[in-house]
């Protein structure tokens, strides 16, 4: 992909795709990888920043011997999920009209 996914793009994708239940980071870094390109360098510091923001929780379940860190998102998480996606269809239905050849006036 030609675009760079920003800090609030990866957080709105990944508080996305914890609405749809709790993952492990490995799992979720894999599924943003095929999406946006991502690499798992670039997503734990993502999960960090969203846990200490408070949108994001942890817990651990241990898996063939040890365990494995399971990411959940928080009431917090859901409602910055909500802003994310009401902010992104505004700013794509800009970009299109732009891109696309629209009425860039409004």
């Amino acid at each position: 992909m030609g675009f760079q996914a920003g800090a609030a793009l990866l957080d709105a994708c990944v508080l996305s795709a914890l609405q749809q239940g709790d993952t492990y980071g490995y799992m979720l870094t894999q599924v943003l990888k095929d999406i946006l390109g991502t690499s798992e360098s670039t997503m734990y510091p993502v999960l960090r920043r969203l846990q200490r923001d408070g949108c994001l929780t942890t817990y651990d379940r241990p898996w063939q011997g040890r365990n494995r860190r399971y990411y959940a998102i928080t009431d917090k998480g859901v409602s910055q999920a909500e802003v994310y996606r009401r902010d992104w269809k505004a700013y794509r239905d800009n970009v299109d009209r732009l891109l696309c050849g629209g009425d860039i006036n409004g």
